[in-house]
């Protein structure tokens, strides 16, 4: 498969109340192809932020929105742009990080917690030196990630809602 340099093609959901940043690593095809985080069917991600919350996530984008704002969660990425095939982290080359810094800057994240190995892995080599502050790995909520069930992912996602619960 052809390794692509791809831009970042949609911005952060943020507002002046989130107190927590959840950072994937660059978004799939499905996402790309939506325009907004999270668009493989098969990702867990609102399923699980649905339990850690204890309510359904909108289907539409701007439900969705409206839900991470309401429980003062900033969705972004860690990568603004890079090389891939495809929707795969393991291929990711040549990264250029998001700036980060500027989202602290705009919004009172008191957390930053990401989604998964790469993303931890690019936010701690290119953006902490930048901002001093570490963020949490998560488990993938990736369908690749089978070795989690829902309900684990959930209960380890679940650190997030102290912070958020705040906003």
């Amino acid at each position: 498969m052809q390794r692509d340099r791809l831009s970042h093609p949609f911005p952060p959901v943020y507002n002046e109340r989130s107190r927590v940043l959840i950072l994937g690593s660059f978004p799939s095809a499905a996402s790309r192809e939506v325009m907004f985080f999270y668009g493989h069917k098969r990702n867990r991600f609102w399923k699980v932020l649905g339990l850690v919350f204890g309510e359904e996530v909108p289907q539409d984008i701007e439900g969705r929105k409206r839900f991470l704002l309401d429980h003062g969660v900033a969705l972004w990425d860690s990568i603004a742009s890079c090389s891939i095939e495809g929707s795969s982290d393991s291929s990711i080359r040549d990264v250029t990080p998001n700036k980060i810094s500027e989202l602290l800057n705009e919004a009172p994240i008191e957390k930053i917690f990401c989604n998964g190995k790469t993303s931890h892995a690019c936010y701690e080599k290119y953006v902490y030196p930048e901002t001093g502050i570490h963020a949490f790995a998560l488990p993938s909520t990736s369908p690749a990630n089978a070795a989690k069930s829902l309900e684990q992912l959930a209960a380890e996602w679940s650190v997030i809602r102290p912070g958020a619960d705040q906003a």
